[in-house]
């Protein structure tokens, strides 16, 4: 059973920064890939990011490009989503989630496994 679980959000004000965690127990595996979806109260679900964790390959939600940057650390299990100039519109509960693919999606039910998710919080 693969488990993830987030970390790292938080309250930030606009223009800042955070960076979120997505720690994969019992580990990542090299045919997995990894998304960041993030929802909104009154608003569904939709993808931001994900990464093929075979060669890094990767993808973003335009409305993030530039902004955002998905990596992983096979190391430790862990990918990253580094959110700079946040907006307050980038306010919402933010979850990862897994499935084994040689391809990424921004759909959401095409992920297997997810996180309990975490809010960030975009506000002055």
């Amino acid at each position: 059973q693969v488990q993830l679980v987030e970390s790292g959000g938080g309250l930030v004000q606009p223009g800042g920064s955070l960076r979120l965690s997505c720690a994969v127990s019992p580990f990542i595996l090299d045919y997995y890939v990894i998304g960041w979806f993030r929802q909104a109260p009154g608003k569904e679900r939709e993808g931001v990011s994900w990464i093929r964790i075979r060669n890094g390959d990767s993808d973003y939600v335009d409305s993030v490009k530039g902004r955002f940057t998905i990596s992983r650390d096979n190391g430790k299990n862990i990918v990253y989503l580094q959110m700079n100039s946040l907006k307050p519109e980038d306010t919402a509960v933010y979850y990862c989630a897994t499935r084994r693919s040689a391809v990424g999606s921004m759909i959401p039910s095409w992920y297997e496994y997810w996180g309990q998710g975490i809010q960030v919080t975009v506000s002055s």
